[in-house]
């Protein structure tokens, strides 16, 4: 459904247990097909449509060959069905009830039909000008079905513009329907495959597919589903749903020689790019892998560098290793990026080919064993772009709104109960309480940990006093809820992946989970339970729990995850966000995300907490300051993270800390940022995770949730705004052009500045949230509001007004450009005002 959201309606099969409640859309109708329906019956509607209704099927396809009745019997029960009708004959019964049709299906006007049965379309023998005809005198569309094999793109991008051509709503599939089709849009697979050999006992979250792979990815706009090599792989991978599919093979050769080339073989004859990274896990040669020769015999010495693209020694460049040569040489259409002579034998490490690409052993990534860190040898972004033959795309955003860079702020409760090491307060949240949240009044999530602020937990004399001063900084109007569990889990491996019990797995002396008395572990009741312990005893009225804060080593099996979104709350942590100055490499740049199945995605944190920065907080204690690095060095010259202030309760304890918490808030408050929940963000990030981008002629196409309400292009084009829609305005970032829209769906195409003639009013920025966008001829209508000293600038308003609900509305005029400031309403939802912009004589 993630693609095909970007149609306008869907026609599914309503046998199959596939439910339109489950997944509803806010842009596309499902339709059901109707087979064997007898409109006759006295209970057609009642044991038929009903039912189905119900389900979330706003739409029905009527075979004309006897269904004609059911389309008045369906029309009179559901005024608002949009009803299709298809089969033999579908002109003429359309003809007759062409005021109550969304419709009319037919099929193979410019490709053979499956099974050659010419005589089953009602086109076939009224042929392509009847239907033009009925076009045009009904005003009724009509959609022509197209039959093109399964990875035959190109067939289906032709089918579709000739359809597209003669004046017809098309799409072009496969015979068995079972591809993303192309019709007026053409919908861009945000999907990649990562093929990983892992060894059964590491997590998933450890894999260089997680740790290093996924940003780069993640930042060109691209989604990852992970699968392992020695797992059955998946069958259906077709350029319709993935945009590609990465090797990162570490361990040699695959166990299942046979089955690993044969998926190989089917993916590159689906055409479907594939990269591999380390190694190929077989012997490659141009039988699986056309233009790439297999090099045999010995090689020898000397060893030099003979080709080299500057995609190659992005951050280190390691001299050509006699141990590690790969034994492959590009032979044909391909391109090497690092070729080695040996000897008088030329190899190849680094090469883009038609069919993909590779980059092998050290000359991919390159582990700095000495000081524990990684540094990239190729650059990650372009060799990927290169390889997988990746489109540009105007990515859905999750690291900024309207122009401005999101900044969240959340907090795990470890050290609620330390007392404070300097005069005044007794304890670390009280000490937070009255110099950094009441200070500073912006979004922020707090949390604590049951066990150790509980009754019941690890210091049942010390629980009324913590629970007090929880009572209170919950009670913060611009403070978010969140749970870090009952006993603070440190070692999630040790949970099981199907039960969910803890199972000692030995090999380690780390407690798995605070020693809280009596207490054996289990989920229900560090997650549901904990989040019933913050709801019942420490919450205001009206607030809730929203939030899972990981604890540990933030690795959770995906039941763990399943079990927090089937309890009510949103989940974070994990990932590893820590580059600085002196750890300067993309490596150290976590992704947004992993999905560990389905209704299992785990939200990463966009940096890591000062744990990190105080060298385990050993000290310096104002190590966190050094946070300041990552946040910049995320931002320029790539946008890869929003800012996340992410701490523990612990960094209430020490002035020092409480002085680098202050110097960072002042810092970043001071920068051109978005104050944002960290609900809001993850609620970004679920978006992103389906939302689809589709191409239109020379326009975009993107649709999702709501959340995403930011798209970031890396090019210097801007929207053409005379005939855009959804887009609300844009502005111009480190790392291009950011767009914004409302809604959850837009349609624009892009032009070069000295094309566009973009003279009408368009928000530029905006510090807050806007809803309801209408754009005039000579006017912006919208509504508008924010957490934290909310503005919106408005670009070409040298001669516009602004007011609002009549009342007009001073602002600060600089250039052409209008400042409109309205005052804070401090609280978990956001006081919405309505802002009327007139440019008008």
């Amino acid at each position: 459904m993630d693609l095909l959201q970007a149609f306008d309606a869907v026609v599914l099969d309503p046998a199959r247990t596939f439910d339109p409640s489950s997944r509803p859309l806010e842009h596309t109708t499902y339709l059901a097909r109707l087979d064997g329906v007898d409109p006759q019956a006295p209970s057609f509607i009642a044991e038929q449509i009903a039912p189905l209704w119900q389900r979330g099927f706003r739409g029905f396809v009527v075979d004309a060959k006897g269904g004609e009745g059911a389309i008045d019997a369906i029309r009179a029960a559901y005024p608002a069905a949009k009803i299709v009708v298809a089969g033999p004959h579908a002109l003429d019964v359309a003809r007759a009830h062409r005021n109550n049709l969304y419709a009319v299906l037919t099929q193979g006007l410019f490709t053979s039909m499956p099974g050659n049965d010419a005589d089953s379309s009602p086109a076939a023998s009224a042929g392509l000008d009847a239907v033009r005809a009925f076009v045009r005198d009904t005003r009724v569309p009509v959609v022509t079905i197209e039959y093109c094999e399964k990875t035959d793109r190109a067939c289906a991008r032709k089918a579709a513009h000739d359809a597209i051509a003669a004046g017809l709503d098309v799409y072009a599939t496969d015979p068995s329907q079972s591809v993303v089709g192309i019709g007026r849009i053409e919908v861009m697979p945000r999907k990649v495959l990562v093929v990983q050999d892992r060894e059964a006992s590491m997590p998933v979250d450890l894999t260089p597919g997680v740790r290093l792979l996924a940003t780069p990815l993640n930042y060109l706009g691209y989604d990852i589903q992970y699968v392992d090599a020695t797992s059955p792989l998946p069958a259906n991978v077709t350029p319709d749903r993935y945009a590609g599919v990465v090797a990162w093979i570490q361990r040699g050769d695959v166990a299942d020689q046979t089955a690993w080339r044969r998926w190989v073989r089917r993916v590159v004859a689906a055409q479907v790019p594939i990269a591999f990274i380390g190694q190929f896990g077989f012997a490659a040669d141009s039988d699986e892998l056309p233009g790439l020769r297999r090099v045999s015999g010995t090689l020898a010495r000397p060893i030099s560098i003979v080709a080299h693209d500057p995609m190659v020694g992005f951050e280190t460049m390691p001299p050509p290793d006699m141990r590690d040569l790969p034994r492959v040489r590009v032979d044909g259409a391909g391109r090497s990026l690092l070729g080695i002579d040996a000897g008088g034998t030329r190899v190849d490490a680094v090469g883009v080919m038609p069919w993909g690409g590779f980059a092998l052993n050290q000359y991919s990534e390159l582990s700095l064993d000495a000081i524990e860190q990684e540094r990239w040898v190729i650059q990650p972004i372009d060799f990927l772009k290169a390889a997988l033959r990746l489109p540009a795309l105007p990515g859905p955003s999750v690291t900024t709104e309207n122009g401005r860079r999101l900044l969240m702020s959340h907090v795990d409760g470890d050290g609620f109960a330390s007392h404070v090491e300097f005069p005044g307060p007794d304890y670390a949240g009280q000490a937070l309480y009255d110099r950094i949240w009441t200070k500073y009044p912006i979004p922020v999530t707090l949390s604590v940990i049951e066990g150790e602020v509980g009754p019941q937990g690890l210091y049942p004399k010390l629980s009324p006093r913590l629970e007090q001063i929880a009572r209170k900084m919950f009670a913060l109007p611009y403070v978010e809820m969140g749970t870090h569990t009952y006993s603070h889990p440190f070692i999630w491996e040790e949970v099981d992946t199907k039960s969910g019990a803890r199972t000692d797995r030995g090999g380690t002396d780390a407690a798995f989970s605070l020693n809280i008395p009596g207490y054996k572990f289990n989920l229900d009741r560090e997650i549901s339970g904990s989040i019933h312990y913050i709801d019942s005893r420490l919450a205001p009225p009206g607030k809730h729990v929203t939030i899972l804060q990981w604890s540990g080593d933030c690795m959770p099996p995906a039941v763990a995850v399943k079990r927090a979104y089937e309890s009510g709350v949103y989940n974070i942590n994990g990932g590893d966000t820590v580059i600085t100055k002196t750890q300067n490499s993309w490596t150290a740049i976590a992704p947004i995300g992993i999905d560990k199945g389905p209704g299992a995605y785990q939200v990463f944190a966009p940096n890591q907490d000062e744990n990190v920065y105080t060298n385990d907080w050993q000290g310096p204690f104002y190590g966190f300051e050094q946070v300041l690095q990552t946040f910049a060095m995320t931002d320029a010259p790539l946008r890869f993270k929003p800012i996340d202030l992410y701490y523990h309760m612990y960094s209430g304890t020490k002035i020092a800390s409480l002085t680098a918490l202050d110097h960072i808030l002042k810092a970043v408050l001071a920068q051109p940022v978005l104050p944002v929940r960290v609900t809001d963000y993850v609620r970004k990030v679920l978006d992103w995770h389906t939302f689809a981008v589709a191409r239109e002629g020379d326009a975009w196409l993107v649709r999702g949730d709501g959340a995403v309400r930011e798209l970031h292009w890396a090019g210097s084009e801007v929207p053409r705004l005379s005939d855009a829609s959804g887009v609300t305005g844009y502005a111009r970032g480190p790392d291009g052009i950011y767009v914004h829209f409302d809604g959850g769906a837009a349609r624009f195409a892009l032009e070069s500045p000295s094309q566009t003639r973009n003279t009408a009013p368009y928000i530029a920025q905006a510090n807050g949230f806007v809803r309801d966008f209408q754009r005039g001829a000579h006017s912006l209508r919208f509504s508008f509001g924010g957490y934290y000293k909310p503005f919106v600038t408005i670009a070409n308003a040298g001669q516009c007004r602004a007011s609002s609900a009549g009342r007009a509305l001073d602002g600060r005029r600089e250039g052409g450009a209008l400042t409109i400031a309205l005052p804070a309403v401090p609280g978990q939802q956001v006081a919405y005002q309505p802002i009327q912009i007139d440019c008008g004589e």
